[in-house]
């Protein structure tokens, strides 16, 4: 394997190469269990699914951990909101979220702790804090970390030392967006909107801060320096700045060796949020026709490092996208007959390059699509037909690809409600009405049908 990834916080592209042997130790930040993941939190997790396939097509072994926040605001406002015990609610949407997880192609980690199962292992790392100078307990049974202890604060998200003000008072949030940097929670003292969720420490009760719990796991798991942690850029601070902070100074060790980071993904050109309504969960866009397959296609066809843009639009696109590698597929398949070829990416070695330059995983698909064309399938001979086969299953199983059925585009009769939708777009965009045309489409491909507009009128397709 030789695969150069950017790293956070170096600024620069750099070979990875494993602390231990032939094994490289992953950790990547996992949900808060309070309610579905929606497509912007998938595409993380689909791109560190992503980075984890091609260090092992590669050759290497993984040791892949993804952590489970299962106590903080959110889980314990919405768990007391539902009535229901904070272990029952978290447990409810953890099920659903390994159910996404299968349907979009995800590897399991190899450990996925959870932050109440190590609360323990949190309160042994803030004695230790406490003990070297690092951090102290305020009156009320709160402790905080004293981020003027750490002199290397602020490297990872590269911050200005004159926006790092000295920390008088402590936040009280487990919330990313902080204007300012501050001393943070590393234990929060019991409060009476908490109801029944506290736990017993050397300072009273109280439950974990927030950023606490990943550098205890990944201590417990991977050890005091490991080769890559992850995350959506949203962590590199305050969260990933913290934990660096605390770790640090909690051991001996370095924690993470390169950081791995995935820009955001945008809907329609503009930011997701719940206000808007397109935070769209899997869910949400099986209700309009869209598989789990297609959606991932979508999710990593643009580079990790540049923000996302999400459109249905992307999401018909990857449709015809994936029933193209199937087709052609196929074509290799008949062609080889029943010549097989080891495993490599043979024809498709430029391919596998960019997916080893930085992750380029839409340079990779293509390049895949461009090999295609030039090998023409269906009139290779069977020896070559077998190389590119094995080089497109060596391709398809780095990017997590699962090829559909081979569909044919349907021309059956449209019922008369969707005629009528089809014909009033087609009026629209003749008087020139874009806004009302596109809603119409967006109808339409709700209730399963695409419009194809030619020089003279429109045809419906639907894909059963």
């Amino acid at each position: 394997m030789a695969l150069k990834l950017h790293d956070t916080l170096s600024r620069a592209e750099r070979l990875l190469q494993p602390l231990e042997g032939q094994t490289l130790k992953l950790y990547c930040c996992g949900p808060t269990v309070y309610g579905p993941a929606h497509i912007g939190n998938f595409r993380t997790f689909v791109l560190q699914d992503v980075f984890r396939r091609v260090i092992e097509q590669g050759g290497l072994a993984t040791l892949h951990v993804r952590n489970l926040t299962d106590v903080d605001d959110k889980t314990i406002r919405d768990s007391l909101k539902a009535g229901q015990p904070l272990a029952d609610f978290t447990r409810g949407w953890t099920d659903k979220f390994h159910a996404d997880c299968a349907a979009l192609n995800l590897l399991p980690p190899h450990f996925e702790p959870g932050a109440v199962a190590h609360i323990p292992h949190q309160i042994r790392m803030i004695e230790t804090l406490i003990a070297r100078g690092h951090a102290y307990a305020a009156a009320d049974g709160s402790v905080y970390f004293k981020v003027t202890s750490f002199p290397a604060y602020g490297r990872l998200s590269h911050l200005d030392e004159r926006e790092l003000k000295p920390a008088a008072a402590a936040t009280d949030s487990d919330e990313y967006g902080k204007d300012s940097v501050a001393d943070f929670a590393l234990w929060k003292s019991r409060k009476p909107e908490d109801g029944p969720n506290f736990w017993s420490s050397p300072w009273g009760e109280g439950r974990p801060g927030w950023h606490l719990e990943c550098s205890a796991m990944a201590l417990e798991y991977l050890g005091e320096d490991f080769d890559v942690h992850s995350g959506g850029v949203d962590l590199v601070f305050p969260h990933h700045e913290n934990e660096i902070a605390q770790s640090c100074c909690a051991t001996h060790g370095h924690f993470a060796r390169h950081w791995f980071h995935i820009a955001h993904l945008m809907v329609d050109g503009g930011k997701m949020s719940k206000s808007l309504g397109n935070l769209y969960t899997l869910d949400d866009l099986a209700r309009r026709g869209y598989t789990a397959a297609e959606t991932r296609y979508v999710l990593i066809n643009g580079h990790y490092r540049a923000p996302l843009n999400f459109t249905f639009h992307s999401l018909d696109a990857s449709r015809q996208a994936l029933q193209k590698l199937a087709r052609n597929e196929q074509a290799l398949r008949t062609a080889a007959g029943g010549t097989s070829a080891p495993a490599a990416p043979g024809p498709f070695a430029a391919a596998w390059a960019l997916l080893e330059d930085d992750l380029n995983v839409p340079g990779a698909l293509g390049e895949v699509f461009a090999t295609l064309n030039r090998l023409k399938p269906a009139g290779l001979p069977a020896e070559e037909a077998a190389a590119a086969l094995a080089g497109l299953h060596f391709l398809l199983a780095a990017l997590g690809l699962q090829l559909p059925e081979l569909r044919e585009e349907g021309t059956e009769a449209a019922p008369a409600e969707i005629l009528a939708l089809a014909e009033q777009r087609w009026q629209a965009k003749q008087a020139r009405d874009w806004a009302t045309a596109d809603t119409l489409r967006k109808s339409l491909e709700e209730a399963g049908w695409l419009v194809k507009d030619g020089k003279d009128g429109w045809q419906l397709t639907r894909w059963a």
